[in-house]
C-alpha cells in the first residue's frame, strides 16, 4: 500500500508584521488534504499574545482585538495540539516565509525545533511562476479561479486556509488532476505521510459553503453557444451521425 500525500493548508494572523521584533501569532487556521482532497479535518485556535498589543494596522485587517484575546490560551498551552496536527505532511501557505517565520518564533520561545523548510510549499511562488507580472494575492487568485470569496470581509486564518485550499488545487491543475495523482509524487517540498489525528478542541469538520460557487460559464456564453448551434441547423455533424 502506497503512502498517501498529506498536506496542511494553513494561515496565521498576527499582532503585526515583524516576528523578529516581538510580534506574535494570535490565530492559526488549517485544513487537511489527502491526495489533494479535503478530509474534513480542520485546526483553528486563537492565541493570547502575552501582553503584546495588536497593531492598529493589523487590527484593521483581521479585526482581532487584545480584549478578544485576553482569555485565550498562550502558545505553550496549545503546543501539543498544534504539533498533533502540523507534525507530518507538507505545509502549504500563501507567502509562506511570513507564516513560517512567525510559527518558528513561537516554537523557539518554547524551546522546540523550528519547522523543516523542506516541508514548506509557497503558493505565492507557484502563482508568480504561473502568472508572471500579474496580481497574485489570495483575493486575485480567488477571482481568477472563480473561487467564491464574497464572504471574506476581513482576513481570518481558517477562512483563508479554506479558500487557499481551493486555489492551491486549481494552481496544480484543478480537480481533474487529482484523479491521476501518483501518491508518491514528489513536489520537491516535503514528505508524503499518512493522515494523523490531533487534539479535539481545535479540530472541526467542514460545514456547507455559505454560498455556492458561481458557474464558470456565464449566461451570455451559453446563449451565444445556443445561437451558434441554431445557426448551423440541420447541417450540424452530430445531427447527421445521430449524436
Amino acid at each position: 500500500m502506497t503512502d498517501q500525500l498529506r498536506e496542511i493548508i494553513f494561515d496565521t494572523e498576527t499582532t503585526g508584521l515583524n516576528a523578529k521584533e516581538g510580534d506574535r501569532v494570535i490565530e492559526i487556521g488549517a485544513v487537511e488534504l489527502i491526495n489533494r482532497f479535503p478530509t474534513g479535518k480542520t485546526f483553528h485556535l486563537f492565541v493570547n499574545p502575552e501582553g503584546k498589543e495588536v497593531h492598529p494596522d493589523a487590527l484593521n485587517i483581521h479585526g482581532i482585538s487584545n480584549e478578544f484575546l485576553s482569555d485565550k490560551p498562550i502558545f505553550s498551552e496549545i503546543l501539543e495540539e498544534f504539533l498533533g496536527f502540523f507534525a507530518t505532511g507538507n505545509l502549504v501557505a500563501h507567502n509562506a516565509d511570513f507564516d513560517i517565520g512567525f510559527l518558528n518564533a513561537e516554537l523557539a520561545r518554547v524551546d522546540h525545533p523550528g519547522i523543516d523548510p523542506s516541508r514548506v510549499v509557497d503558493t505565492l511562488k507557484i502563482a508568480r511562476r504561473k502568472f508572471p507580472g500579474q496580481r497574485n494575492s489570495l483575493d486575485a487568485l480567488c477571482s481568477r479561479f472563480a473561487v467564491d470569496n464574497s464572504h471574506r470581509e476581513k482576513h481570518g486564518a481558517l477562512l483563508d486556509s479554506e479558500l487557499l485550499a481551493e486555489v492551491y488545487i486549481e494552481l496544480l491543475g484543478g480537480r481533474q488532476a487529482t484523479l491521476t495523482l501518483d501518491n508518491n509524487q514528489d513536489l520537491g517540498s516535503g514528505n508524503t505521510q499518512n493522515s494523523q489525528g490531533a487534539g479535539e478542541s481545535g479540530i472541526s469538520s467542514f460545514g456547507e459553503r455559505p454560498r455556492k460557487l458561481p458557474p464558470r460559464i456565464s449566461r451570455q456564453e451559453l446563449e451565444a453557444h445556443q445561437a451558434f448551434i441554431d445557426s448551423i441547423g440541420d447541417h450540424a455533424l452530430w445531427k447527421k451521425t445521430g449524436g
